[in-house]
């Protein structure tokens, strides 16, 4: 019996559990531990933040974990020692035989000067329930959507947020007073793909939202509500919308994981240098974007190792990093990218343009994960 320990309950670390219970659950014994107390996809804060549910219909609390041979813990990492592959929490020491980091990254708002202060972050539940509530006292003005770090969850969260920010105030009688700018350090929304970009950046200009690359904004001041960018320029805001700097958690960088920030790892089978310590997910600097559907894909590649080494046989392929993602287009609208990272010599895209056939599609993403993941419709 292998003692099998993920730090971790999102995307990646909920994969792995599910596929290991599914194919050896009599030979392994599972705890996955995590800070929360309920699941959220990324795309739900969208939801949560224009009103389409509350939060009690965005979160999936980690009591509905049923599956053999795992164990959930809500409790706090305080240390990792991967050389001896010792975990401390707020509760417990564990030294399993098996250590699996998947604790994504976390956002840094005091990084940028002012955006703690200004308090419109949107990437955390926490931050896109505030939004939710400082919407509806929004009279109209200039709107800026910033993306406040060089990585960050989502490429496309920016523009969604864009897209259905226009369609609320279009709501409200709003749009013809207000602006709407998507500040950005990247230069195309998404690099891989000039279609998907081509597609996002004329369906910004049909709505009047303005596009500013390359740019990013490096200071707030609540009190004059003015942005300072990275090449000195000023920009008034009315309401910001603040993607803040991404980050490691501490726990990982102040262990002996982290190499400039992030844990590396072999993407093929994402083990780290250490013996039996893998890391999955937002939290490494494999050459993939930090998305969740990526973050399973690689639980997914790290399962059929573990499994390798439980049972024998053929040995797994390397991961190929493929996923599919889906974009808000506002008004009912969903578009699909399907990316492929790491198959070829260069990373390649397709897009489907946004219609509502493909939210069905997006709806089923959500709903399969969730009947996969916790047994729930």
């Amino acid at each position: 019996m292998k003692t099998v320990l993920i730090l971790g309950a999102g995307f990646a670390g909920l994969e792995l559990a599910t596929v290991l219970s599914n194919e050896v659950s009599d030979e392994v014994d599972v705890t996955i531990v995590d800070s929360s107390d309920a699941f959220v996809f990324g795309f739900s804060k969208l939801d949560l933040m224009f009103g389409r549910k509350d939060l009690a219909g965005v979160r999936v609390p980690y009591s509905h974990l049923d599956k053999p041979s795992v164990r959930f813990v809500q409790e706090t990492i305080l240390t990792i020692d991967p050389e001896n592959r010792r975990v401390t929490t707020s509760a417990a020491t564990y030294q399993p035989d098996i250590l699996v980091v998947a604790l994504g990254a976390d956002l840094d708002p005091a990084a940028t000067p002012g955006m703690a202060e200004e308090g419109s972050e949107f990437y955390t539940v926490e931050g896109a329930a505030r939004v939710r509530e400082l919407l509806p006292g929004f009279a109209g003005g200039d709107v800026i959507i910033g993306v406040l770090g060089n990585f960050f969850k989502c490429p496309a969260a920016p523009f969604e947020t864009a897209f259905m920010l226009h369609d609320y105030l279009e709501k409200r009688g709003l749009r013809a007073t207000s602006t709407i700018k998507i500040v950005s350090p990247m230069g195309t929304p998404i690099p891989i793909s000039p279609e998907a970009s081509a597609g996002i950046l004329e369906a910004t200009a049909e709505r009047d939202i303005e596009w500013c690359p390359q740019s990013k904004v490096t200071a707030l001041d609540p009190s004059t509500k003015i942005a300072t960018l990275e090449d000195g320029r000023t920009m008034p805001y009315t309401l910001f919308l603040g993607i803040p700097v991404h980050r490691a958690p501490h726990v990982v960088t102040n262990s002996a994981l982290a190499e400039d920030g992030w844990i590396p790892v072999d993407h093929r089978t994402f083990a780290t240098k250490f013996d039996s310590v893998y890391a999955v997910g937002d939290v490494t600097s494999a050459p993939v974007p930090r998305v969740g559907a990526i973050a399973e894909g690689e639980a997914r590649t790290l399962a059929e190792v573990l499994i390798h080494q439980i049972k024998g046989g053929e040995p797994p392929g390397p991961y190929r990093g493929a996923a599919t993602c889906y974009i808000e287009f506002g008004g009912d609208r969903v578009a699909r990218f399907d990316a492929n990272f790491l198959s070829g010599p260069t990373p390649t895209g397709s897009f489907t343009a946004a219609s509502e056939d493909i939210v069905a599609s997006k709806v089923e993403f959500g709903a399969s994960r969730r009947r996969r993941w916790f047994g729930v419709d």
